[in-house]
Protein backbone atom coordinates (compact mmCIF):
# COMPACT_ATOMS: atom_id res chain seq x y z
CA UNK A 1 0.00 0.00 0.00
CA UNK A 2 2.76 2.34 0.88
CA UNK A 3 4.43 1.53 -2.38
CA UNK A 4 1.29 2.49 -4.28
CA UNK A 5 1.02 5.84 -2.55
CA UNK A 6 4.74 6.51 -3.10
CA UNK A 7 4.33 5.75 -6.81
CA UNK A 8 1.41 8.13 -7.15
CA UNK A 9 3.32 10.90 -5.40
CA UNK A 10 6.36 10.39 -7.68
CA UNK A 11 4.13 10.48 -10.76
CA UNK A 12 2.48 13.74 -9.65
CA UNK A 13 5.89 15.36 -9.01
CA UNK A 14 7.18 14.23 -12.39
CA UNK A 15 4.14 15.60 -14.22
CA UNK A 16 4.40 18.93 -12.40
CA UNK A 17 8.09 19.23 -13.24
CA UNK A 18 7.50 18.61 -16.96
CA UNK A 19 4.66 21.15 -17.12
CA UNK A 20 6.81 23.76 -15.39
CA UNK A 21 9.66 23.30 -17.85
CA UNK A 22 7.28 23.70 -20.81
CA UNK A 23 5.90 26.96 -19.44
CA UNK A 24 9.33 28.35 -18.72
CA UNK A 25 10.48 27.49 -22.26
CA UNK A 26 7.58 29.27 -23.79
CA UNK A 27 8.32 32.48 -21.85
CA UNK A 28 12.03 32.60 -22.92
CA UNK A 29 11.62 32.01 -26.69
CA UNK A 30 11.80 35.26 -28.75
CA UNK A 31 8.88 36.11 -30.99
CA UNK A 32 9.00 34.56 -34.41
CA UNK A 33 10.22 36.95 -37.15
CA UNK A 34 7.54 38.24 -39.51
CA UNK A 35 7.12 36.32 -42.72
CA UNK A 36 8.65 38.04 -45.79
CA UNK A 37 6.15 39.65 -48.15
CA UNK A 38 5.03 37.47 -50.95
CA UNK A 39 6.73 38.29 -54.27
CA UNK A 40 4.65 38.99 -57.31
CA UNK A 41 4.59 36.08 -59.70
CA UNK A 42 7.08 36.43 -62.45
CA UNK A 43 5.85 33.86 -64.91
CA UNK A 44 2.90 34.00 -67.24
CA UNK A 45 1.29 31.17 -65.31
CA UNK A 46 1.69 32.98 -62.01
CA UNK A 47 0.27 36.11 -63.54
CA UNK A 48 -2.72 34.20 -64.75
CA UNK A 49 -3.20 32.78 -61.25
CA UNK A 50 -3.63 36.24 -59.82
CA UNK A 51 -7.26 37.09 -59.83
CA UNK A 52 -7.93 40.05 -62.09
CA UNK A 53 -9.79 42.85 -60.50
CA UNK A 54 -13.34 43.25 -61.63
CA UNK A 55 -13.67 45.38 -64.72
CA UNK A 56 -15.12 48.78 -64.12
CA UNK A 57 -16.68 50.41 -67.19
CA UNK A 58 -15.18 53.88 -67.62
CA UNK A 59 -17.47 56.67 -68.70
CA UNK A 60 -17.17 57.49 -72.41
CA UNK A 61 -14.49 60.10 -73.09
CA UNK A 62 -15.40 62.70 -75.68
CA UNK A 63 -12.75 63.33 -78.34
CA UNK A 64 -11.07 66.67 -77.71
CA UNK A 65 -12.08 69.38 -80.13
CA UNK A 66 -9.02 70.29 -82.19
CA UNK A 67 -8.23 73.96 -81.91
CA UNK A 68 -7.94 75.71 -85.28
CA UNK A 69 -4.36 76.49 -86.29
CA UNK A 70 -3.28 80.03 -85.60
CA UNK A 71 -4.00 82.28 -88.50
CA UNK A 72 -0.89 83.19 -90.42
CA UNK A 73 -0.13 86.85 -90.64
CA UNK A 74 -1.16 88.02 -94.12
CA UNK A 75 1.73 88.70 -96.44
CA UNK A 76 1.40 92.23 -97.66
CA UNK A 77 1.78 92.42 -101.41
CA UNK A 78 3.22 95.79 -102.33
CA UNK A 79 0.74 97.84 -104.28
CA UNK A 80 1.61 98.12 -107.92
CA UNK A 81 2.64 101.54 -109.06
CA UNK A 82 0.64 103.22 -111.80
CA UNK A 83 3.10 105.08 -114.01
CA UNK A 84 1.93 108.20 -115.84
CA UNK A 85 1.53 107.95 -119.62
CA UNK A 86 4.57 108.94 -121.63
CA UNK A 87 2.70 111.51 -123.69
CA UNK A 88 3.60 115.05 -122.65
CA UNK A 89 6.44 113.99 -120.36
CA UNK A 90 9.02 116.10 -122.13
CA UNK A 91 6.85 119.19 -121.82
CA UNK A 92 6.51 118.52 -118.10
CA UNK A 93 10.27 118.04 -117.78
CA UNK A 94 11.22 121.02 -119.96
CA UNK A 95 12.24 123.18 -117.01
CA UNK A 96 14.68 120.48 -115.87
CA UNK A 97 16.21 120.33 -119.31
CA UNK A 98 16.38 124.11 -119.55
CA UNK A 99 18.58 124.37 -116.46
CA UNK A 100 21.46 122.77 -118.33
CA UNK A 101 20.75 123.97 -121.84
CA UNK A 102 19.81 127.65 -121.64
CA UNK A 103 23.45 128.79 -121.65
CA UNK A 104 23.73 127.47 -125.18
CA UNK A 105 20.44 128.93 -126.39
CA UNK A 106 20.73 132.28 -124.69
CA UNK A 107 24.27 132.71 -125.92
CA UNK A 108 23.05 132.40 -129.48
CA UNK A 109 20.15 134.77 -128.85
CA UNK A 110 22.48 137.38 -127.38
CA UNK A 111 24.82 137.22 -130.37
CA UNK A 112 22.01 137.40 -132.91
CA UNK A 113 20.39 140.36 -131.14
CA UNK A 114 23.33 142.68 -131.68
CA UNK A 115 22.60 145.71 -133.78
CA UNK A 116 25.42 144.88 -136.13
CA UNK A 117 26.54 141.31 -136.77
CA UNK A 118 30.01 141.28 -138.27
CA UNK A 119 32.28 138.37 -139.16
CA UNK A 120 33.60 138.14 -135.62
CA UNK A 121 30.04 137.70 -134.38
CA UNK A 122 29.37 134.97 -136.92
CA UNK A 123 32.51 133.20 -135.79
CA UNK A 124 31.25 133.35 -132.20
CA UNK A 125 27.91 131.93 -133.29
CA UNK A 126 29.69 129.12 -135.11
CA UNK A 127 31.90 128.40 -132.11
CA UNK A 128 28.87 128.30 -129.79
CA UNK A 129 27.19 125.71 -132.01
CA UNK A 130 30.32 123.57 -132.27
CA UNK A 131 30.89 123.69 -128.51
CA UNK A 132 27.36 122.37 -128.03
CA UNK A 133 28.28 119.34 -130.19
CA UNK A 134 25.98 120.27 -133.06
CA UNK A 135 28.62 119.04 -135.47
CA UNK A 136 30.47 120.71 -138.33
CA UNK A 137 28.01 119.99 -141.12
CA UNK A 138 24.93 121.02 -139.14
CA UNK A 139 26.67 124.10 -137.80
CA UNK A 140 27.51 125.32 -141.30
CA UNK A 141 23.94 124.73 -142.42
CA UNK A 142 22.49 126.66 -139.49
CA UNK A 143 24.92 129.59 -139.84
CA UNK A 144 24.26 129.94 -143.58
CA UNK A 145 20.50 130.00 -143.02
CA UNK A 146 20.84 132.57 -140.21
CA UNK A 147 22.99 134.83 -142.36
CA UNK A 148 20.31 134.88 -145.03
CA UNK A 149 17.53 135.61 -142.54
CA UNK A 150 19.48 138.44 -140.92
CA UNK A 151 20.01 140.12 -144.29
CA UNK A 152 16.32 139.85 -145.09
CA UNK A 153 15.07 141.08 -141.72
CA UNK A 154 17.54 143.88 -141.18
CA UNK A 155 16.59 145.36 -137.82
CA UNK A 156 15.40 142.59 -135.49
CA UNK A 157 13.30 142.53 -132.36
CA UNK A 158 13.99 139.95 -129.62
CA UNK A 159 10.89 138.00 -130.69
CA UNK A 160 12.06 137.92 -134.31
CA UNK A 161 15.54 136.76 -133.32
CA UNK A 162 14.12 134.01 -131.17
CA UNK A 163 11.69 132.86 -133.85
CA UNK A 164 14.44 132.88 -136.47
CA UNK A 165 16.82 130.79 -134.35
CA UNK A 166 14.03 128.46 -133.21
CA UNK A 167 13.00 127.74 -136.80
CA UNK A 168 16.55 126.93 -137.88
CA UNK A 169 17.19 124.62 -134.94
CA UNK A 170 13.96 122.76 -135.67
CA UNK A 171 14.98 122.37 -139.32
CA UNK A 172 18.33 120.92 -138.20
CA UNK A 173 16.67 118.52 -135.74
CA UNK A 174 13.84 117.54 -138.06
CA UNK A 175 10.15 117.85 -137.26
CA UNK A 176 8.89 115.51 -139.97
CA UNK A 177 10.82 112.45 -138.72
CA UNK A 178 8.85 109.45 -137.46
CA UNK A 179 9.88 109.08 -133.82
CA UNK A 180 7.18 106.65 -132.72
CA UNK A 181 8.16 103.41 -131.02
CA UNK A 182 6.78 100.22 -132.53
CA UNK A 183 5.21 98.70 -129.42
CA UNK A 184 2.04 97.03 -130.74
CA UNK A 185 1.83 93.24 -131.14
CA UNK A 186 1.33 91.88 -134.64
CA UNK A 187 0.57 88.50 -136.19
CA UNK A 188 0.07 86.91 -132.75
CA UNK A 189 3.59 88.00 -131.90
CA UNK A 190 4.70 90.61 -129.38
CA UNK A 191 6.62 93.68 -130.45
CA UNK A 192 10.31 93.03 -129.73
CA UNK A 193 12.62 95.86 -128.65
CA UNK A 194 16.36 95.26 -128.28
CA UNK A 195 18.40 97.65 -126.10
CA UNK A 196 22.10 98.00 -126.94
CA UNK A 197 24.96 100.29 -125.96
CA UNK A 198 28.39 100.58 -124.42
CA UNK A 199 29.16 100.18 -120.72
CA UNK A 200 28.15 102.98 -118.40
CA UNK A 201 25.50 104.67 -120.52
CA UNK A 202 22.69 103.77 -118.10
CA UNK A 203 21.31 101.15 -120.47
CA UNK A 204 19.77 98.78 -117.91
CA UNK A 205 18.20 101.66 -116.00
CA UNK A 206 16.85 103.05 -119.26
CA UNK A 207 15.48 99.62 -120.11
CA UNK A 208 13.63 99.47 -116.80
CA UNK A 209 12.29 102.99 -117.22
CA UNK A 210 11.09 102.21 -120.73
CA UNK A 211 9.26 99.13 -119.49
CA UNK A 212 7.61 101.30 -116.86
CA UNK A 213 6.65 103.94 -119.44
CA UNK A 214 5.12 101.28 -121.69
CA UNK A 215 3.01 100.00 -118.79
CA UNK A 216 1.90 103.60 -118.24
CA UNK A 217 0.79 103.65 -121.87
CA UNK A 218 -1.37 100.59 -121.31
CA UNK A 219 0.98 97.95 -122.72
CA UNK A 220 1.70 94.57 -121.15
CA UNK A 221 5.44 94.06 -120.91
CA UNK A 222 7.93 91.24 -120.42
CA UNK A 223 11.60 92.01 -119.77
CA UNK A 224 14.40 89.76 -120.98
CA UNK A 225 17.59 89.99 -118.88
CA UNK A 226 20.09 89.06 -121.60
CA UNK A 227 22.94 90.79 -119.75
CA UNK A 228 24.17 87.52 -118.28
CA UNK A 229 27.59 88.89 -117.34
CA UNK A 230 26.21 90.93 -114.42
CA UNK A 231 23.79 89.30 -112.00
CA UNK A 232 23.08 92.78 -110.70
CA UNK A 233 21.65 93.75 -114.08
CA UNK A 234 19.04 91.00 -113.93
CA UNK A 235 18.22 91.89 -110.31
CA UNK A 236 17.84 95.52 -111.29
CA UNK A 237 15.41 94.63 -114.08
CA UNK A 238 13.46 92.41 -111.70
CA UNK A 239 13.05 95.34 -109.31
CA UNK A 240 11.75 97.59 -112.08
CA UNK A 241 9.36 94.88 -113.27
CA UNK A 242 8.05 94.10 -109.79
CA UNK A 243 6.97 97.70 -109.25
CA UNK A 244 4.58 97.65 -112.20
CA UNK A 245 3.56 93.98 -112.31
CA UNK A 246 5.69 92.92 -115.28
CA UNK A 247 7.65 89.69 -115.57
CA UNK A 248 11.34 88.99 -116.19
CA UNK A 249 12.98 86.09 -118.01
CA UNK A 250 16.57 85.56 -116.96
CA UNK A 251 19.23 82.92 -117.44
CA UNK A 252 22.18 81.59 -115.44
CA UNK A 253 25.01 83.97 -114.74
CA UNK A 254 27.50 83.76 -117.58
CA UNK A 255 24.98 81.95 -119.78
CA UNK A 256 24.31 82.50 -123.46
CA UNK A 257 22.56 85.89 -123.89
CA UNK A 258 21.09 84.82 -127.23
CA UNK A 259 19.35 81.92 -125.47
CA UNK A 260 17.83 84.29 -122.91
CA UNK A 261 16.56 86.55 -125.70
CA UNK A 262 15.02 83.55 -127.46
CA UNK A 263 13.33 82.30 -124.27
CA UNK A 264 12.01 85.76 -123.46
CA UNK A 265 10.34 86.14 -126.85
CA UNK A 266 8.94 82.63 -126.63
CA UNK A 267 7.53 83.31 -123.16
CA UNK A 268 6.12 86.64 -124.28
CA UNK A 269 4.37 84.95 -127.21
CA UNK A 270 2.85 82.29 -124.94
CA UNK A 271 1.72 84.92 -122.42
CA UNK A 272 0.35 87.13 -125.22
CA UNK A 273 2.08 90.25 -123.95
CA UNK A 274 2.29 93.36 -126.09
CA UNK A 275 6.02 94.06 -125.80
CA UNK A 276 9.16 92.05 -125.07
CA UNK A 277 11.97 94.37 -124.05
CA UNK A 278 15.42 92.75 -124.12
CA UNK A 279 18.36 94.25 -122.25
CA UNK A 280 21.80 93.28 -123.51
CA UNK A 281 25.21 93.55 -121.88
CA UNK A 282 27.12 96.77 -122.32
CA UNK A 283 30.09 96.29 -124.59
CA UNK A 284 32.85 98.43 -126.02
CA UNK A 285 32.40 99.10 -129.70
CA UNK A 286 36.11 98.33 -130.20
CA UNK A 287 35.78 94.71 -129.01
CA UNK A 288 35.00 92.75 -132.17
CA UNK A 289 34.19 89.52 -130.32
CA UNK A 290 31.56 91.21 -128.16
CA UNK A 291 30.06 92.99 -131.15
CA UNK A 292 29.81 89.66 -132.99
CA UNK A 293 28.01 88.23 -129.96
CA UNK A 294 25.53 91.11 -130.10
CA UNK A 295 24.86 90.33 -133.74
CA UNK A 296 24.16 86.72 -132.73
CA UNK A 297 21.62 87.86 -130.12
CA UNK A 298 19.68 89.70 -132.79
CA UNK A 299 19.85 86.83 -135.29
CA UNK A 300 18.64 84.28 -132.73
CA UNK A 301 15.83 86.60 -131.63
CA UNK A 302 14.71 86.94 -135.24
CA UNK A 303 14.14 83.18 -135.52
CA UNK A 304 10.78 83.76 -133.85
CA UNK A 305 9.86 86.91 -135.72
CA UNK A 306 11.14 90.38 -136.55
CA UNK A 307 12.89 92.60 -134.03
CA UNK A 308 10.77 95.73 -134.25
CA UNK A 309 13.21 98.20 -132.68
CA UNK A 310 16.92 98.25 -131.96
CA UNK A 311 17.45 101.16 -129.57
CA UNK A 312 20.98 102.45 -129.02
CA UNK A 313 21.48 104.10 -125.63
CA UNK A 314 24.06 106.92 -125.76
CA UNK A 315 25.33 109.00 -122.88
CA UNK A 316 24.68 112.60 -123.94
CA UNK A 317 27.60 113.83 -121.85
CA UNK A 318 30.11 111.99 -124.05
CA UNK A 319 29.40 114.31 -126.97
CA UNK A 320 31.21 113.52 -130.19
CA UNK A 321 32.66 110.29 -128.77
CA UNK A 322 29.16 108.89 -128.84
CA UNK A 323 29.05 109.28 -132.62
CA UNK A 324 31.84 106.73 -133.12
CA UNK A 325 30.02 104.26 -130.88
CA UNK A 326 26.78 104.86 -132.72
CA UNK A 327 28.36 104.19 -136.10
CA UNK A 328 29.78 100.79 -135.08
CA UNK A 329 26.61 99.60 -133.35
CA UNK A 330 24.52 100.64 -136.33
CA UNK A 331 26.69 98.55 -138.64
CA UNK A 332 26.31 95.45 -136.46
CA UNK A 333 22.63 95.48 -135.47
CA UNK A 334 20.94 98.06 -137.72
CA UNK A 335 19.94 100.63 -135.09
CA UNK A 336 16.43 102.04 -135.57
CA UNK A 337 16.36 104.67 -132.82
CA UNK A 338 18.55 106.58 -130.40
CA UNK A 339 18.00 106.97 -126.66
CA UNK A 340 19.99 109.88 -125.23
CA UNK A 341 20.48 109.36 -121.50
CA UNK A 342 21.63 112.06 -119.05
CA UNK A 343 20.58 114.86 -121.40
CA UNK A 344 19.71 117.03 -118.40
CA UNK A 345 23.30 116.79 -117.15
CA UNK A 346 25.08 118.36 -120.12
CA UNK A 347 25.13 121.66 -121.97
CA UNK A 348 25.95 119.81 -125.19
CA UNK A 349 22.40 119.35 -126.39
CA UNK A 350 23.57 119.71 -129.98
CA UNK A 351 24.42 115.99 -129.89
CA UNK A 352 20.75 115.42 -130.78
CA UNK A 353 21.39 117.03 -134.17
CA UNK A 354 24.79 115.47 -134.74
CA UNK A 355 23.87 111.86 -134.02
CA UNK A 356 20.82 112.01 -136.25
CA UNK A 357 22.85 113.39 -139.16
CA UNK A 358 25.59 110.81 -138.56
CA UNK A 359 23.29 107.76 -138.63
CA UNK A 360 20.21 109.07 -140.36
CA UNK A 361 18.40 107.57 -137.36
CA UNK A 362 16.02 109.60 -135.17
CA UNK A 363 16.37 110.30 -131.47
CA UNK A 364 13.26 108.67 -130.04
CA UNK A 365 13.74 108.89 -126.27
CA UNK A 366 15.67 111.12 -123.88
CA UNK A 367 16.59 110.67 -120.24
CA UNK A 368 16.03 113.83 -118.23
CA UNK A 369 16.79 112.83 -114.65
CA UNK A 370 17.22 109.99 -112.19
CA UNK A 371 13.54 109.59 -111.27
CA UNK A 372 11.59 106.53 -112.46
CA UNK A 373 9.46 108.61 -114.82
CA UNK A 374 12.22 110.83 -116.21
CA UNK A 375 12.40 109.04 -119.56
CA UNK A 376 10.41 110.84 -122.23
CA UNK A 377 9.63 110.56 -125.94
CA UNK A 378 11.73 113.14 -127.74
CA UNK A 379 9.71 116.21 -128.70
CA UNK A 380 11.74 118.55 -130.96
CA UNK A 381 9.68 121.65 -130.20
CA UNK A 382 9.81 121.14 -126.43
CA UNK A 383 13.54 120.52 -126.72
CA UNK A 384 14.24 123.71 -128.69
CA UNK A 385 12.06 125.79 -126.38
CA UNK A 386 14.10 124.45 -123.46
CA UNK A 387 17.29 125.43 -125.29
CA UNK A 388 16.19 128.99 -125.89
CA UNK A 389 14.34 129.64 -122.66
CA UNK A 390 11.88 132.54 -122.29
CA UNK A 391 12.14 135.64 -124.46
CA UNK A 392 14.46 138.21 -122.90
CA UNK A 393 15.54 141.69 -123.89
CA UNK A 394 19.00 141.76 -125.49
CA UNK A 395 21.91 142.69 -123.29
Amino acid sequence: MEFVVLGIVLAVVLIATVVGFQRAGRRQLPPAPPAPPAQAPTTAAASAAVEAPPEVSAPPVEAPVEAPPPAEAPVETPALEVPPPSAGRMVRLRSRLARSQTGFGRGLLTLLSRDTIDEDTWEEIEETLLTADVGVGATQQIVDALRTNVKVLGARTPDQVRTMLRDQLLVAIGTDVDRTLKTLPHDNHPAVLLMVGVNGTGKTTTCGKLGRALVGDGRTVLLGAADTFRAAAADQLATWAERVGAHVVRGPEGGDPASVAFDAIQQGTEDKVDVVLIDTAGRLHTKQGLMDELGKVKRVAERQGPVDEVLLVLDATTGQNGLIQARVFSEVVDVSGIVLSKLDGTAKGGIVIAVQRELNVPVKLVGLGEGPDDLAPFDPEAFVDALLGPVEEPV
